[in-house]
């Protein structure tokens, strides 16, 4: 059996023909004068003679026109017929009702698995799993619809080939899973820069089956019971090798011989290769179309501080508090060289040899957050503070961490409906941050780390948006009790595992202030009042755990510790407004007894 691309010609039509027998106008002769019969025998005039040959032209049409109305009486032609079921004669509701019968009693025969080969694997596939079905309306629109030979066919019978719909992608599906790993997926092109060298992927030829061809063949063979064989196809890419090797000799190499130069209003500034090939992007399509394009925000990335040479960058505005009151600070607009046709620009320069230069204007832009949106937020009176006090002074390296992650959080203004991370806003705690090594928690017990203490400050801001009554996101108590935390209600932090994130789910905005002593550290929110008063109530603390002594090799990385008990506790956050409770939050911790630690072999 044929699947794909053969055409097949119509069936002979071997239908009875209307036969009409062919009429002789009579044709005139030269006008005579006519002898003048005995009255009763004059002859019949050519008027006569005239009306009895369109008689019987009529009647002969007549007769070919009373077959058309037998013929197409009812919506659907005479003789018609689907699936072997006459529906000739019958209106579209009657001929569905008899075409739905006949597919009712040819139920077991359309049920029937269909087996198919997919390359050199073979399978049956179940007809209502992929939705093979009988479409009888529109088959039924098909019967009733004529063509041009129907002048022709008055007579006679046709067969019309019912409609079949399928579900494409349940099909797709099934045929992609029996072909298996007999396919492959098409291999892209593609061009990148390893350095300044273009480095290039040649692109091969997907095997798979063709759906919209595929489809046709299981319908056909779903209605005639045959088996059904899907080729694999293959399906190249539009890029063809010999097009990769044209765009590195015509494009690539050329981009990164040399530098180009841009100029502003307000300068210039060398792009050089380096920089080019961090831009340069060739991208690939679905059909494996590559085309170049050159990625402006990466390029200037890759510029760096380059570009502060001609641009100056908006600067948001902020808030402080000052004198007991939150307080607006106007931003500044920036420069920024205009990017909308500089990516263009490039791509028509980089192949030339010379002549590498290309002009861009610098437009001014606004800051993301003005002094009118700040001021327009509702940010006017403290909600929120929260102060937990530390040891040491503000000279221990452990201060010295709370103090940087406080100073770099405040002033932090969250919108309405936004989610703060302390991860995400911080990044990476290092020394290149300014962080210093001090006491962490790390698999179980004290160790010297970079960035300890920021558990601390993290604490505290948690409960300060905690006691704003601002929705908790993100938090993880300490692993060990600490008696300078609030129970339960505390959080520890560790990059990039362990977040901290709330969110202002408020229509105000909420700006978080920091300040500290050389022995405490406050963390307070600044916005609207919208709560009466949110406080924590304790249940009783429970599953008490004894801390085990452990001995721990001695030596500088070692850290004593005096353990602690285990406990679980429950938490409840309330929430009142006018007077009544309208939030009442569980939180609930298990803390691990906390080993005592001892930095001494362990006595015999």
């Amino acid at each position: 059996m044929t699947l794909y691309g053969e055409e097949h010609p119509p069936p002979a039509d071997d239908r009875p023909t209307v036969q009409v027998a062919a009429v002789t106008w009579p044709i005139e002769e030269p006008v005579r004068p006519a002898p003048v019969p005995p009255d009763g025998d004059r002859p019949r005039s050519r008027r006569f003679r005239l009306l009895l040959a369109a008689g019987v032209a009529t009647a002969v049409l007549g007769s070919v026109g009373g077959v058309a109305v037998w013929a197409y009486a009812g919506d659907v032609p005479r003789g018609t017929s689907v699936l072997g079921t006459e529906l000739g004669g019958r209106s579209r509701t009657d001929a569905a009702r008899e075409l739905r019968a006949q597919l009712d009693r040819r139920a077991a025969e359309l049920q029937a698995p269909v087996e198919v080969r997919v390359g050199e694997r073979t399978a049956e596939i179940i007809p209502a799993e992929v939705g093979l079905t009988v479409d009888v309306d529109a088959t039924v629109a098909a019967a009733a619809a004529t063509d041009a030979h129907a002048v022709d066919r008055l007579v006679g019978s046709r067969e019309v080939e019912p409609v079949v719909s399928v579900d494409v992608p349940k099909l797709e599906a099934a045929l992609k899973e029996l072909m298996g790993d007999q396919g492959r997926k098409m291999t892209m092109p593609a061009i990148t820069f390893s350095g300044t060298e273009p480095k290039v992927r040649y692109p091969k030829p997907s095997l798979t089956i063709d759906s919209e061809h595929s489809a046709e063949a299981v319908k056909q063979g779903w209605l005639s019971g045959q088996a059904v064989t899907v080729p694999l196809v293959e399906n190249h890419p539009v890029t063809t090798s010999e097009e990769v090797d044209r765009l590195v000799a015509e494009l690539a190499e050329p981009a990164v011989a040399a530098p180009v130069e841009l100029t502003t209003d307000g300068g210039s500034v060398t792009i050089p290769p380096q920089a080019i090939a961090k831009g340069l992007v060739f991208n690939a399509d679905e059909a494996g179309r590559l085309t170049p394009t050159v990625d402006v925000k990466k390029l200037k990335a890759a510029l760096g501080s380059k570009l502060d040479a001609v641009e100056v960058a908006p600067k948001d505005a902020t808030m402080t508090v000052s004198g007991g009151k939150p307080k607006v600070v106007a931003g500044r607009t920036g420069k920024q060289v205009d990017s909308s046709s500089l990516g263009a620009d490039l791509l028509t320069v980089l192949p030339l040899g010379e002549g590498r230069t290309v002009s861009a204007g610098l437009k001014l832009v606004q800051p993301e957050i003005t002094a009118e949106k700040l001021s327009g937020l509702g940010i006017k009176e403290k909600v929120s503070s929260f102060t937990t006090n530390f040891t040491g002074g503000l000279s221990s390296p452990r201060s010295q961490n709370i103090v940087t992650i406080a100073n770099d959080v405040k002033g932090t203004v969250l919108l309405p409906g936004e989610t703060f991370s302390l991860n995400g806003h911080t990044g990476e705690r290092g020394y290149a941050q300014g962080y210093r090594d001090a006491p962490v928690i790390l698999d179980g017990k004290l160790v010297p780390g970079v960035g300890g203490g920021t558990s601390q400050f993290t604490t505290t801001l948690f409960n300060a948006s905690y006691y704003a009554g601002l929705e908790d996101v993100e938090h993880k108590p300490h692993s060990y009790y600490f008696s300078r935390y609030p129970a339960v209600i505390e959080s520890t932090i560790f990059w990039p595992d362990l977040d901290f994130k709330f969110r202002n789910n408020t229509e105000y905005g909420v700006l978080i202030d920091t300040s500290y002593t050389g022995s405490s550290v406050t963390v307070s929110m600044w916005s609207t009042k919208i709560w009466d008063s949110v406080k924590t109530e304790y249940g009783p603390r429970r599953n008490f755990t004894s801390p085990e002594t452990v001995y721990l090799e001695p030596g500088p990385t070692c850290i004593a510790a005096n353990g602690s008990q285990g406990f679980t506790q429950d938490a409840f956050r309330v929430i009142k407004k006018d007077g009544k409770v309208v939030k009442r939050e569980k939180f609930s911790w298990t803390y691990s007894a906390e080993p005592r630690f001892i930095c001494a072999e362990e006595p015999a």
